[in-house]
């Protein structure tokens, strides 16, 4: 059977730059640029030229890209040229090989917003897209607003997408400005779209998730005949984001009818690479990746019910709906107090420690899970840590080192700008082997701002440790996160942190104190415990 080709447009780099608080540096978007091209995007939307100085320098500069690099602007003004339009001709001054327009299909906002009769708008796109053809250009037109302008005046909204396509528009995107359509409206509109002449192979789809449709409505138009999708990693986009192309990638090669009737850019052979993708991003942002995202979130495939891990272990498809490998992902088995013993001999196994079946360290494991959890503790999200327990209870936990003691001071005083500034002293005092040593680090050059007792303390901790340093000079904290759990003279802090090296490893750890810089350390030396176990290091 022959399939279909599907052809994936990224606008990341445009609509995606419009998340708020995302603001992406010229190399930055050569970095994702390239990496979409490697996964096999087939085009990569770099933003609109002229529009702002990040964008100009990215276009001055552009990648070499085997996916189509695609400039983004609109239409011509009215009571001007297409040939005039400065607007419109600093896009083309991009020279790239294909120029997406966006234009008005809507009524209501030719009349309002444009305020320009229903014919002058038609005349904008027809004469836009003759002359980016005529300067050899693939041309195509985004129709703004369509499913809103269709619902209103049918007629209107596809006569715009129809001035597109035969002014030579490659590509028609029916997009989904205001994300509030639903997947039978696209579906019929897509339809509708085809059935005045436009062919589904010439057909695009852009939608946002004001709904949490998406997704669905993108694969809606695909059912209808549409032949391109438009959206971004990891949903980035303009309000609630663009349709999600970490999802519909696997989804279209994955799952049926799509992964039998259709092909696109991105091949099975490529497909373990979304999650690193999708990590890169966030690492760029500076964000935590979303756990609960699918296919590629670090809960995608983690089964915590005792009785789920149970089958997982005689069969995953029984609790997956993909093995998660195909995608660059991970099945976790966590641990915490709803856990038994299949959970735990799977935990302890991906750990590499391995307990025979009925050995009775393995109920004082799960015995001291529960009783800590229920001081506090939450091991489900500090795989690391529960580790580190079970090997001390299993005496399988190497002595490193021993911290001695360690203190924190925090002081205020004003910097050489006669501003008032909080700055905060760690000293740390470690034992290894018959050795000391001492570590002091401030939090903060009189420049940077306040980083607080915590990243002091972390600092001095990592500064010499003598043998064992060489393992963790590339480790840093990238996620820090504090929760109040109890009430009155019974509350305690959990403090969970995530860290990360050089080589991609992600590790989460949980410190409980009634004194929340005592449980940042426990969460902290946890940290470097479990990279020193991982990377091989000897004890001393």
């Amino acid at each position: 059977m022959t399939r279909e080709r599907i052809y994936l447009y990224d606008t990341t780099l445009r609509d995606g730059q419009q998340t708020q608080g995302v603001d992406f540096s010229a190399a930055d978007k050569t970095r994702i640029a390239k990496a979409l091209d490697a996964l096999g995007i087939d085009y990569v939307e770099g933003g609109w030229p002229g529009a702002n100085p990040t964008d100009s320098d990215f276009f001055d500069a552009a990648p070499n890209l085997s996916a189509t690099f695609t400039a983004f602007g609109m239409t011509k003004r009215a009571g001007r040229s297409a040939e005039n339009d400065d607007v419109l001709a600093a896009v083309l001054n991009a020279k790239t090989p294909a120029v997406c327009l966006v234009g008005k299909s809507h009524d209501y906002h030719v009349t309002k917003a444009l305020n320009i009769t229903l014919d002058e708008n038609l005349e904008n796109i027809r004469a836009s897209i003759q002359h980016i053809v005529a300067q050899g250009r693939e041309a195509l037109f985004d129709c703004e607003h369509f499913f809103d302008g269709y619902r209103a005046n049918p007629d209107y909204a596809l006569k715009t997408a129809k001035a597109a396509y035969e002014a030579g528009a490659r590509w028609v995107v029916l997009c989904d400005t205001n994300g509030g359509a639903l997947p039978d409206a696209v579906k019929e509109a897509t339809l509708a779209a085809i059935g005045a002449g436009i062919p589904g192979d010439h057909l695009g789809i852009h939608t946002h998730n004001d709904t949490e449709h998406a997704v669905a409505n993108s694969l809606a138009a695909i059912d209808a005949g549409a032949r391109q999708i438009q959206g971004t990693l990891n949903g980035l986009g303009e309000r609630c984001g663009n349709a999600n192309l970490v999802t519909l990638i696997p989804t279209l090669l994955l799952k049926q009818p799509y992964a039998e009737k259709y092909c696109c850019g991105v091949t099975s052979d490529k497909l373990d690479q979304l999650t690193s993708l999708s990590r890169m991003l966030d690492d760029i942002l500076n964000r935590v990746p979303n756990k609960t995202a699918a296919y590629v979130g670090g809960s995608a495939f983690a089964h915590k019910a005792g009785l789920h891990a149970s089958a997982i272990l005689k069969d995953p498809s029984t609790y997956e709906h993909v093995d998660p490998a195909l995608v660059g992902n991970a099945r976790i088995i966590p641990m915490s107090n709803q856990a038994g013993q299949s959970n735990l001999r799977k935990r302890l196994a991906d750990a590499g420690l391995s307990v025979e079946k009925g050995d009775p360290r393995l109920a004082e494991i799960l015995t001291q899970i529960k009783e800590r959890e229920d001081q506090g503790y939450a091991y489900d999200s500090a795989q690391a840590s529960f580790e580190i327990l079970a090997r001390k209870i299993l005496g399988q936990m190497p002595n490193f080192f021993e911290v001695k003691r360690y203190r924190v001071t925090v002081e205020r005083r004003k910097n050489k700008y006669d501003k008032m500034v909080s700055v905060s002293e760690a000293v740390v005092v470690a034992k290894i082997g018959k050795e000391k040593l001492l570590s002091v680090s401030e939090s903060m050059d009189q420049e940077a701002g306040d980083q607080g007792p915590v990243n002091a303390l972390s600092r001095a901790l990592a500064k010499d440790l003598g043998p064992y340093q060489q393992y963790i000079d590339d480790m840093r904290l990238v996620d820090f996160k504090v929760r109040i759990t109890g009430s009155g003279t019974d509350a305690v802090t959990r403090v969970v942190i995530d860290s990360q090296d050089s080589a991609g490893q992600r590790w989460s750890t949980v410190g409980v104190s009634a004194n929340i810089v005592d449980a940042s350390f426990e969460a902290l030396l946890d940290a470097i415990y479990w990279k020193l176990i991982r990377d091989g290091a000897m004890a001393v």
